[in-house]
Parts: structure tokens; sequence; C-alpha cells
């Protein structure tokens, strides 16, 4: 029981309904932590997360085990044994201490009723082990219609991307190159006692063995290193930036890719930040405070240029547009509980109408670098490919890299074990006139 009067479980499936109920893990655990003790908050997280992790096969699970559905009302206890059977199947917590504390967590539910139930399932499910999983969905942990189409999508990498996105993403840092060499910055951590070796691609990306909280990162307060995916690094090494140039990201919260623009690259004229929702731009800022950088922020919908755009041409563009973000489930596991198939082509509306907005706004002789976090070719090199089509003055740049796949318009990371994010990258330059 917390010393908030809440015990930690019952917290737990309060936030796991949220996530149901459409709500992001970001935008209701915060709020959770403070129903509990300080010293449990690093378990509630892993709970919310590992739970939304291995959601559907522990609900497959739970369903088989109860005879019925539980009423609406009590919907609650539902989300409150699945918690209980992700530490029953993966956590080292002693079983009588689940059994016990999940039959606590119900009555603090107000649901004493259900208190022979949830103890008799969890036994069953303790004595019985993992039942024979129904379908791929159950196995794999995933919705079944991301399954599918990530099967159909990538017939011979499936399986793979599957297991990474059930994987626990490593931690990655971005060294400040105005501040540190990679080098110097991976002795300073070895001198903390911090294991860490440098990324593959990234030139300025290091990847530690196991997380660590940010204040064990040397100087990490006063703008040494970011916590970055290495994936999302990349964008700076394809937009060749200059001296003088003026530079916009388009959808720029929570602005790591914006310092890392501006830290990549000193005298820029100019870098514009846009973001179409006030309540992340506060954190763009903070980011570029820590890094002692400076931009122009704009509150905006990038795509209605009449709002924003002041008809002075940007020399490059970084759009990283709104998508499924399923290249980053790793990181992010309610994306399983959240995204639906009805999502997509709205989104590909949307990620085209974005970059045909920001072909407007590019200078001639400008460069324009479409990212997105995700491994759906329809988000990706088939959007390029529908934009090249109808845009006669677009030309595709080929980046000389060794990374990712070629889609032949744009290159695809898939998420990798203890490496980086799935991410997709296409490279489009204005000829001048």
């Amino acid at each position: 029981m917390s010393d908030r009067g809440q015990p930690m479980r019952a917290v737990a499936a309060r936030v796991l309904q949220s996530v149901e109920n459409g709500q992001s893990l970001s935008q209701c655990l915060p709020p959770a932590l403070n129903d509990i003790a300080d010293n449990e908050r690093p378990q509630l997280q892993a709970l919310c997360y590992g739970t939304c992790r291995w959601f559907h096969r522990l609900d497959a699970e739970l369903q088989a085990r109860l005879k019925k559905p539980l009423r609406k009302p009590d919907r609650i206890v539902h989300h409150l044994m699945l918690v209980a059977l992700f530490q029953l199947r993966f956590s080292q917590q002693a079983t009588y201490a689940v059994l016990n504390e999940t039959v606590e967590a119900c009555r603090a539910l107000d649901k004493p009723h259900l208190t022979g139930l949830v103890n008799g399932v969890l036994r069953a499910a303790e004595r019985e082990g993992e039942p024979d999983w129904p379908d791929d969905s159950a196995r794999f942990s995933h919705p079944h219609w991301m399954l599918e189409k990530l099967r159909h999508n990538w017939p011979h990498n499936w399986q793979a991307i599957l297991a990474a996105n059930n994987a626990q993403a490593p931690m990655t840092l971005r060294v400040n190159g105005r501040r540190f060499t990679r080098d110097s910055y991976l002795q300073h951590l070895a001198d903390a006692g911090i294991e860490a070796a440098a990324t593959r691609y990234a030139p300025y990306g290091i990847q530690l063995a196991a997380p660590v909280p940010v204040d064990r990162l040397p100087w990490f307060a006063d703008g040494a290193v970011s916590v970055q995916d290495e994936a999302a690094q990349l964008c700076t090494t394809l937009m060749d930036l200059a001296p003088g140039q003026r530079v916009l990201d388009a959808c720029a919260a929570p602005g790591g890719k914006t310092c890392a623009i501006l830290e990549s690259c000193g005298q820029l004229a100019e870098v514009v930040a846009i973001d179409e929702s006030a309540d992340r731009l506060p954190r763009v800022q903070e980011n570029l405070e820590r890094l002692d950088l400076v931009a122009t922020l704009k509150q905006a919908d990038a795509a209605d240029t009449e709002q924003w755009w002041d008809g002075q041409p940007f020399d490059r563009i970084l759009l990283d547009v709104p998508c499924s973000a399923t290249g980053v489930i790793r990181r992010h596991p309610d994306i399983k509980l959240l995204r639906r198939e009805s999502d997509i082509v709205p989104l590909a509306s949307i990620q085209l109408g974005l970059l045909e907005a920001m072909w407007r706004v590019l200078a001639p002789g400008g460069r324009l670098v479409y990212a997105t976090c995700s491994v759906f070719p329809q988000e990706n090199h088939r959007i390029i490919r529908r934009f090249l089509k109808q845009q006669d003055d677009a030309a595709l740049v080929e980046p000389d890299v060794l990374w990712g796949r070629d889609m032949e318009t744009g290159r695809q990371l898939l998420p990798a074990p203890d490496s980086h994010d799935g991410f997709f990258y296409a490279v489009l330059e204005k000829p001048l006139p």
C-alpha cells in the first residue's frame, strides 16, 4: 500500500483503463504517479508499460480463463488481473505477493464481490502456466490488423519486427558536438561507471548498455547530451546544412530534431520550429534552453501556410510528419492499443497534404527531408511516389548512406533489437530556375 493511500496495482489498472478509452500513456501516467509513493513510481511505470507491451497475449489468456466477460462497471478488475498476469509471466515478483496485493487492490477499487474471482483466476494461472496461444495475435502480442499488415508488407521480416517491438528499447544519447567529441564523452561516461558504445550510423550517437537516470549523465543539465534514438538522429546527416541557411522544422515537438539541427551546424541564419500543439511547444523551449540554443517557435498547423509563413522561403525543411508511429512501438507500447487500421488512410492524406504545403515554402535550390517513424509503406515511399507523380519540379535525391533499405524513393530502417527504431527518410530537392 502506498503512503498516499492508493495500492499501486489499483492505480495501474486505472491507467490501463484510460489507455483502453483512448488516452496515451504519456497523457494518463504522469498524473497517476502522483497517487503513489515516490519509491513506487518506477515500478508503476514498469507495470503500465509492460502490461501494454504484452496486452494482447495477456488479454487472450485472461479471456480464456474467464467463464464470461466482466460487466462494464467491473471492467477495471479485468485490467487489474492483466497487471497481475503481467507480473506472473514477466517479472520476478513473488507469486504470493502478486496474489495477495492484487486481491487487496480489488477491494480498494470497491469491488470486494470480485475478490474470489480474482484469487481463483490468478491461482489457476500460476498453477497451470501459459496456455497454448489461439492465434498469432496472442503469440506475438499485437493487434490482428497490425500483424497482418506487417506480414503483407514485410513477408520476410514481419516476425523480426514483432520481436523488436516487444523488446525494451535501449537508451541512446546524442552528444552535443558544440561541447564534446563523441570519443571524449564516451570517456566521461566510462569515468562515471556507465558502460556505453558509439552508435553504428549516427555520428554523434552513443548507446548505453543499460538505461540510467539522466541526472547520472555527466553535464546533462548543462547541455552535454540529449536522449534521442539513433534513427531519429540521422535526419541532420541528410539535410546538407551550411551556414547562412534558413531552416524549418515543420512538426517540431518535442524538439529533439530542432536541437540536433542547431547543434550540427553553427551560423544558420534562422531555424523556425512549428508545432500545432500549444501544450507541446514549451517542451521544445525547455530543450533549447538546456542546450543554450535559439530557434523561432510558432504554434500553427504547418499545412496552413497562410497562418504562419512570412513569405521568405526556406533553404532546408525537415518534415517529420504525423504517422502511425509503428516504428517506435517498443518505446510506446500503448500504440498497440490506441492505433486503428482505419487511421492509416487519413494519416496518409495528412502526410501528402503537408508535403505539398512544405514544397510551396521551399526555396529553389532547397532541400526537403521527409521523415516518419512508421514501417508502413503506405505512409512512406508510396507517399513520395505519389508526390513525385504530381510535382514536376521535385527531384529525388538518393543519399549515399550505408543504413536502411533502398525503397526506390527513400530509405527504410526497421526496428532492430539493441539498436535503432524504425524510421523512413526521403530526400527531395527543388531545382533552380
